[in-house]
């Protein structure tokens, strides 16, 4: 008899109690005069991780990447890199590189030479060059392109050979600041999914710093998200789209419907939200922490509520509108819909019929109903 395949092993770390952090941040803080540009963070990124910080301006996730490259010094705390505190550790020493957003490429320098340029320094053996900066350059489909320059080259081409060079010397870590931000948006799409396959192939730990939510989810292993120096929360791109532990979270993350709402019905298995926002009773199916009359917020995504013209059966997580807007995007279509509370309410749809020609249109009158484990009940 065949034996029956045997699950893959989880090669989460972060989710094994009993792994080591790769990198471990410990109660650190950053002031400039009299702003924490970090303040008092913690965290923990596992080896062959690409770990994205994802924030706005000013939520300070480039000093915190400056601070584990030795860019600068925390005020106060710790950083540790495979076991090594690295408050007395220079930047040069340390097993890091860093790709900045600019590329910051010789312009002088073939693309060879460019990617080159770290080992020379270093004084390796010619053949040992040549041997890595040929690896590298199949590794980032550039073989054809070795004796160019940066000035004859795409964006997207740039952007390769500067991931090249930061690799060159087999960081242990790699810190990437922005990294797709000068290309198009089109280019980028293409150029995460590579990013990825690169950082899959090497097994190198990578640090990613980018404000676009979009790059996160498709880069990330995990996603820690920054707001005035701190961290929001932590997550899987999945844990922090659908399950997100804030109002914030869930307003940074992607698009989200956020309705007010108070407590009517507290059980272990269900809980029920008068919402005059909503314009409905919500019901949640499953038990949260809360109190009878306590205010809480329910989040919704757009593509979790259904349109129909006809009233869908029950008496809750139901309410009606008419539609001021529509936006067609090719994939999906996405409908701004005025509820009777004054609300405005934004929907996802896929577009999956060509020209279907009994599509809700604009001023119709429409509901919006959805399931009860479709948002999430926030507390803050």
């Amino acid at each position: 008899m065949a034996k029956k395949p045997q699950p893959a092993a989880d090669t989460r770390l972060w989710r094994d109690p009993a792994a080591k952090p790769f990198v471990r941040i410990r109660s650190v803080t950053k002031k400039f005069g009299d702003i924490a540009a970090v303040d008092d963070l913690s965290l923990d990124i596992y080896k062959g991780e690409l770990f994205c910080l994802l924030g706005g301006s000013g939520s300070g996730k480039s000093t915190l990447l400056r601070m584990l490259a030795g860019f600068e010094s925390p005020t106060s705390g710790t950083i540790e890199i495979d076991g090594q505190d690295m408050s007395k550790v220079a930047p040069y020493n340390r097993p890091v590189n860093m790709m900045f957003q600019s590329y910051a490429l010789f312009p002088h320098m073939t693309v060879w030479n460019n990617i080159a340029y770290g080992l020379k320094r270093d004084n390796l053996l010619r053949s040992e060059i040549v041997a890595r900066v040929d690896e590298l350059l199949k590794l980032v489909k550039l073989e054809a392109y070795a004796e160019r320059r940066p000035h004859q080259l795409s964006g997207g081409q740039r952007q390769r050979v500067a991931l090249a060079r930061a690799l060159a010397k087999r960081p242990k870590l790699l810190l990437l600041d922005e990294p797709l931000g000068a290309l198009d948006k089109k280019l980028r799409e293409e150029t995460q999914f590579e990013l990825v396959k690169i950082q899959e192939t090497l097994g190198v730990t990578f640090i990613v710093v980018t404000h676009d939510q979009e790059e996160a989810m498709s880069l990330a292993t995990r996603i820690g998200v920054m707001n005035q120096g701190e961290i929001a929360m932590i997550g899987e791109p999945t844990e922090i789209y659908e399950f997100p532990n804030s109002r914030f979270v869930a307003g940074f993350i992607g698009s989200v419907n956020i309705f007010e709402g108070v407590v009517t019905e507290d059980e272990p298995d269900h809980v029920r939200i008068r919402s005059v926002d909503a314009g409905t009773d919500i019901y949640v199916g499953h038990g949260v922490e809360c109190a009878p009359d306590q205010t809480l917020w329910y989040a919704i995504r757009p593509e979790k509520i259904v349109l129909s013209r006809e009233r869908p059966a029950g008496d809750a997580n139901i309410t009606r509108g008419i539609v001021e807007d529509i936006g067609y995007l090719g994939d999906m279509s996405v409908f701004q819909v005025r509820l009777e509370s004054g609300q405005l309410v934004r929907v996802t749809k896929a577009n999956s019929l060509r020209g279907d020609p009994d599509a809700i249109t604009w001023d119709e009158a429409v509901w919006c109903s959805w399931t009860d484990e479709s948002g999430s009940v926030l507390t803050n």
